[in-house]
């Protein structure tokens, strides 16, 4: 599916197709349901979706106005909110590109990007304001800087420029299906962040999957805890917009602010976390004690959830539960673990919940070797996927586009499982994660859930580590649950009884926090180069 074609009549006796794509899915919605909610912000206030559609066209004239077109790109640096989400909604009307920026950036990795991208305009944060003073200076391409939130002195206050703006609708279908709708950097867990050209196709599809997968309803109320520059952001809050359903907005995740809302009656019915952000919300004082009725369903991804605090989770708030896996920005919603397999597992077979689910509603999935030849079923080996929700390549890397997309609409992002007889997938982690321990694969992921069952570990990544004798050795980095006491020899006992010996961590090392990126995924990359002197690390080696 590169399009979804719609004919219409011309008004001269003749008909004329176009594409709904993206950019057009608001002006739908205002049609279908203009009176209907759009926007819940943090302080209650709401938006209708008419509201919302009069001012994202103001927009899109004032971005006419800056020469704004097909394919130009459009960068934000913000945290969530109103402003943003029509910042993005604009951007696509006119067939544009929306390119968000990590606000956690510093300023040296923020002009790499802008430097890469090379955007037309900007919009930033006031709270980013003195992070980008000369911005404009040091990139030429930006003609247009505005602020989200206030006036400052180099940018204009974006409501000034709405004031006086025409609400009329523009042309529908500005975009072809191959455009590029978002240009989003990798968050770099595994290197340098790469350019991701995301395609007005490659949007519509995963929008698509994740409200099949997910049973979204048009009177949900969803909130998504990713921020608006990552995958899960700006794809989950379109998939809101496509539907018609209102979507309730917080500038950037806060545990206490999230587990407030959804132990509200008027909360949120659908909500999307990582498993960090949903260990965090659990942990809130009173979050165990609380209500929470109106949640209907519960989406996880991004990162592997330990089945331990799945089921924690489970018991918690008793609503139902989907685990959405793919290679993030680059190829979402490759696989679901719907509501029906949690159900499944909640009646007997709680193994299920170790899986990440079945390939999801028109996904193709083989795992292979090296070579690509399919490996036989319950053999580990690299997950190759082809489908509607891939990306395009990466901006200006040719080579390494070829790596991902080696042809045939292939996709391969380094990531290792099986599959079981049922056809369920299961994570072994990435390929350039996997510990050779005297000649024997090691992946670090089984021993993660493993070492996470025990009740005094709250978190744990694991790495592999220069050893003179084997190679590699198996170095576990732990996060304790509270103050429970635990030595290195006691999780050393425990791990052996559940793992092989060749996988068994020989060091322990206790940490405050692991290094994550703000998406909540573990940089491991980070955690190679950790020492215990240098991580103030308690523990030690056996």
């Amino acid at each position: 599916m590169n399009s979804v074609p719609i004919t219409t009549y011309a008004g001269d006796g003749s008909y004329q197709s176009f594409n709904v794509l993206p950019g057009d899915w608001l002006r739908l919605a205002t049609r279908r349901a203009a009176d209907n909610t759009a926007f819940i912000l943090g302080d209650g206030s709401k938006l209708t979706y008419a509201q919302v559609n009069r001012r994202v066209n103001q927009l899109v004239d004032v971005m006419r106005e800056f020469g704004v077109e097909r394919g130009t790109r459009v960068a934000t640096m913000a945290t969530d909110g109103q402003r943003h989400v029509e910042v993005l909604l604009a951007t696509l009307k006119l067939g544009a590109t929306f390119m968000p920026l990590n606000f956690r950036l510093s300023r040296r990795e923020a002009d790499v990007l802008l430097e890469r991208g090379e955007p037309s305009v900007m919009f930033h944060s006031g709270r980013y304001t003195e992070l980008l003073t000369g911005v404009q200076n040091e990139h030429p391409s930006i003609k247009h800087l505005i602020c989200l939130d206030e006036a400052t002195g180099e940018a204009a206050f974006y409501e000034d420029v709405l004031v006086g703006r025409s609400e009329a609708e523009p042309p529908a279908g500005q975009a072809d299906a191959e455009d590029t709708a978002v240009l989003a950097f990798t968050s770099g867990t595994t290197g340098l962040p790469k350019g991701v050209q995301t395609s007005y196709r490659m949007t519509h599809g995963i929008c698509v999957v994740q409200m099949l997968e997910t049973e979204m309803r048009r009177d949900d109320v969803y909130l998504t805890s990713s921020p608006l520059f990552h995958s899960a952001g700006y794809f989950q809050t379109l998939m809101c917009i496509y539907l018609g359903a209102p979507v309730l907005l917080l500038p950037q995740f806060d545990p206490v602010e999230v587990q407030s809302w959804l132990s509200r009656p008027d909360g949120p019915t659908s909500v999307f976390l990582v498993p960090t952000m949903l260990q965090t919300v659990m942990n809130i004082p009173g979050a165990r004690q609380a209500s929470y009725d109106q949640l209907r369903i519960i989406t996880y991804g991004a990162s592997p959830m330990p089945p331990a605090l799945l089921r924690e989770a489970i018991d918690l708030f008793g609503c139902d539960f989907a685990n959405s896996f793919g290679a993030g920005t680059e190829n979402g919603s490759a696989t679901f673990l719907t509501p029906a397999d949690h159900r499944r597992a909640a009646a007997g077979e709680a193994h299920l919940l170790g899986s990440v689910g079945r390939p999801a509603i028109g996904v193709e999935l083989r795992i292979c070797d090296a070579e690509l030849n399919d490996v036989a079923v319950g053999t580990v080996g690299e997950i190759v996927t082809r489908n509607n929700t891939t990306m395009s390549g990466y901006l200006d890397l040719p080579e390494r586009s070829a790596q991902s997309l080696p042809g045939d609409g292939w996709f391969r992002a380094g990531d290792l499982g099986y599959l079981d007889d049922e056809g369920f997938l299961w994570l072994n982690g990435r390929s350039n994660d996997m510990i050779i321990r005297g000649g024997e694969n090691v992946y670090p992921l089984e021993i993660e859930h493993v070492m996470a069952e025990h009740p005094a570990v709250s978190e744990v990544a694991v790495v592999g580590v220069a050893d003179p004798v084997w190679g590699e050795a198996v170095r576990a980095w732990v996060v304790l649950r509270g103050d429970e006491p635990i030595t290195p020899a006691e999780l050393h006992t425990y791990c052996s009884a559940h793992l092989g010996r060749y996988k068994v961590p020989t060091e322990y090392w206790f940490v405050s926090e692991l290094p994550k990126n703000a998406s909540g995924k573990v940089l491991k990359r980070e955690l190679i180069t950790w020492t215990p002197e240098s991580a103030s690390a308690d523990g030690g080696t056996l």
